[in-house]
């Protein structure tokens, strides 16, 4: 049996569908919003696993079809998930995890595939929407329905799931979800706009996702299956009264002492193993892992309740103190730009590379955008938690690298202003905490290292949360991470003095309340200021010239009925001006033309190759020929790229030629000049350069149409004053 739904939603309709297709999932529901369809699946395995943790997988699949596409690559057949996918993924799981039972630790897994869409409307709210809507009606413990929207603001004003092309003028795309009770998960990328409009739009989107939970709410009570329940293992403490009151006042002491992160490791670590001993645990692993466990719960509520209600941080900061800063520019010699950047014991290397327009990197998505300049790349090795391990891209290092990319770009030059592709990479050489926000910085200042003109200093920082049941709270700005871990929330911002550019939350309770966000927002406003001026100190602007290392690039302009002459047949004229004077060269249809190279007279001497070019041949213009064709009655001369005249034999020399092969041979270099030009774009040439340039000859009369050229070596001389008579010469 099928079931349909409708909701409006900012001018739209959204359409759910269950009881159709995927009917032995779980849980399934197809989404259609105008001509965009999405399939959500909801599968969890029956027996839990033998973990501490919530074992949920999201995996969106962007399927080419969806689009009218054909998959690249030689197999032809959808390979590893795109960045956006792999993106959507993660904006998807983060709302819904912390609503699962504490005590869940079932194999579960959330599917989403694009089946259908116009690249009109932007799916990724679709996945959460449709992902919660999936688990409702399954019989997976998953009780709390989520709403998820976009917000735009183009023009003064704010819209509900905007198109993309609206969100191309828009200058916030924010991406809000949650409950009927509270907001579970913020993504933005603004052009500096203030947090109030920020709280104004998140207002906005809470009222949509209201609406959409309640309309959950009604399918369950329709056509929803009944909960699995998931009992509660109540196992009785390992460690007793006295030693867990011991315990408790050596954690205390530790905290006193204002330890470091490795110092209250090994400490910890130490207490853990003094327990074992005196409850007499030998190798029994489980006991050991209980007697963890235990450490580890009473570290959260004793760290808790020293911030709530002694108002002190595990490093003994203020709620509203930063880390010590540090920071430099310049510390690797050969890289186009660089910057290390400290904050407390988080430690990011920024370097930036420049490139022509070429190497811009071209994109695959379901989405319109098909390629861009700046690309931030995030790296999170072993090294840098003092662990070993495989070095890979995760999930969470594209996730991080994607924020920071998304908190610079709007300081970035436009295309037009700054022709170079970019690339910018943060290593994390030591983490403890708010890492991401650190590669803002980190970025920022190998970009002003690098010499590229930003618009604003660009800072993050990352805010905390401590919450208790009875609402009692506490906002703790630039949090390590031992208070990520013990915290409720992971607040990050990003932005410059004009407004911010980046926003991302993840929460683990159910929700947060307006108030809360206001005064998070607040409270790293005052953060990103005063890590902004520490900034300015170490670099106050960009570098005027980029490094001596880098490519220059260097724009001209080009009448666009010339463009194919520059180009050459199958790109043989740009071709060989690359490889002649080893630059990069990129073309715009408006003509605008992009040439890249290490050296400055390299590119200098493309410059005058193209110019030379498009330039007109005129009568009296003297060229380095090549003979390309011999005749009985004379020579071919190649004097541009696609471009011939004829040498007749009697031009060749002052003297009888008896025959042309004679005088030359295919592939000889001539120097000739040009003789006419006739009213069909025909061009003669004369090897008799200096009769005619004396005035001894005389070129002759025809005024031709002006013949376009596509490559030069030309000589040209001002012959008028030894010649009285040139009728189409010029200056």
């Amino acid at each position: 049996m099928t079931n349909k739904y409708e909701l409006e939603l900012g001018g739209r309709v959204f359409e759910f569908e269950f009881g159709k297709i995927a009917n032995l999932a779980g849980g399934a529901v197809t989404i259609k919003v105008d001509d965009t369809v999405l399939l959500v699946t909801a599968c969890a395995r029956d027996e839990a696993m033998d973990v501490d943790f919530l074992p949920l997988t999201v995996e969106v699949q962007e399927k080419s079809y969806a689009a009218g596409k054909m998959p690249g690559g030689f197999f032809k057949r959808e390979g590893r998930p795109s960045e956006q996918a792999i993106l959507n993924c993660r904006l998807v799981d983060r709302p819904l995890r912390p609503l699962f039972p504490k005590n869940y630790h079932n194999d579960t897994q959330i599917a989403i595939t694009v089946l259908s869409t116009d690249l009109e409307f932007p799916y990724s709210s679709l996945g959460i929407l449709g992902a919660s809507m999936a688990l409702m009606v399954s019989d997976i413990p998953f009780s709390e329905p989520v709403g998820a929207c976009e917000i735009g603001y183009v023009n003064g004003e704010l819209i509900v799931n905007p198109t993309y092309e609206q969100l191309e003028s828009s200058d916030l795309q924010l991406t809000v979800a949650g409950t009927s009770e509270a907001i579970m998960m913020v993504e933005a990328g603004a052009n500096f706009v203030s947090e109030e409009l920020l709280l104004e739009a998140l207002e906005l989107a809470q009222e949509n996702n209201i609406k959409m939970a309640e309309l959950q709410k009604k399918i369950v009570k329709e056509i929803g299956k009944e909960k699995n329940v998931i009992e509660e293992k109540l196992n009785d403490p390992i460690i007793n009264t006295e030693l867990l009151d011991a315990s408790a006042e050596k954690i205390n002491q530790l905290y006193d002492n204002g330890l470091s992160k490795s110092e209250l490791s090994d400490e910890k670590k130490k207490l853990i193993e003094e327990l074992a001993d005196k409850i007499e645990i030998e190798d029994e692993s489980d006991d050991l892992n209980k007697v963890k466990d235990e450490i580890s719960s009473l570290e959260k509520n004793i760290v808790r309740e020293r911030i709530l209600d002694k108002g002190v941080r595990p490093d003994n900061r203020k709620s509203d103190e930063i880390r010590d800063l540090e920071s430099e520019v310049g510390v690797l010699p050969r890289v186009h730009g660089s910057s290390l950047f400290k904050r407390g014991d988080t430690q990011a290397l920024g370097t930036v590379t420049l490139a022509s327009l070429s190497e811009k990197q071209k994109l695959d998505f379901l989405s319109p955008l098909t390629e861009k300049t700046f690309m931030l790349h995030y790296n999170f090795p072993p090294y840098s938690v003092g662990e070993s391990g495989r070095f890979m891209t995760s999930r969470r290092e594209q996730g991080h690298g994607a924020l920071a990319e998304r908190a610079i770009k709007p300081v970035l030059p436009s295309e037009e202003d700054w022709p170079y592709a970019m690339r910018v990479v943060s290593d994390i050489m030591s983490s403890n905490g708010s890492t991401s926000m650190a590669s803002v910085c980190a970025g920022i200042l190998s970009l002003m290292d690098g010499g590229v003109p930003i618009k604003e200093t660009v800072a993050g920082i990352a805010m905390g949360l401590i919450l208790n049941p009875d609402g009692k709270y506490a906002i703790l700005t630039d949090i390590q991470g031992l208070e990520d871990h013990l915290g409720d929330m992971d607040f990050k911002v990003a932005g410059s003095r004009s407004g911010v550019t980046a926003l991302q939350m993840d929460i683990k309770v159910k929700g947060v309340t307006p108030q809360i966000l206001s005064e998070a927002l607040e409270q790293a406003k005052k953060a990103r200021l005063e890590i902004i001026d520490h900034m300015e100190e170490t670099l106050p602007q960009p570098r005027e010239d980029v490094s001596e290392f880098a490519p220059k690039t260097v724009k001209i302009q080009i009448p666009k009925d010339k463009i194919g002459m520059v180009i050459g047949s199958g790109g043989s004229t740009i071709k060989e001006i690359v490889s002649e004077f080893d630059v990069t060269i990129d073309i715009s249809d408006d003509g605008t033309v992009s040439i890249g190279g290490v050296e400055s007279v390299r590119i200098e001497n493309a410059i005058e190759k193209i110019q030379s070019i498009i330039k007109d041949v005129e009568v009296g213009d003297v060229y380095q020929g090549k003979v390309v064709k011999l005749m009985d009655f004379g020579a071919f001369v190649n004097i541009l790229p696609g471009k011939d005249g004829l040498v007749h034999i009697s031009e060749i020399s002052d003297e009888r030629v008896d025959s042309v092969e004679s005088a030359y041979e295919v592939g000889q270099e001539v120097e000739v000049i040009v003789k006419k030009i006739d009213n069909q774009n025909r061009i003669d040439l004369s090897a008799r350069v200096e009769k005619y340039l004396s005035g001894e000859l005389s070129f002759e009369e025809d005024k031709p149409k002006k013949f376009n050229k596509s490559k030069s070596n030309s000589k040209r001389k001002d012959v008028r004053k030894s010649n009285p008579k040139p009728p189409t010469l010029r200056n």
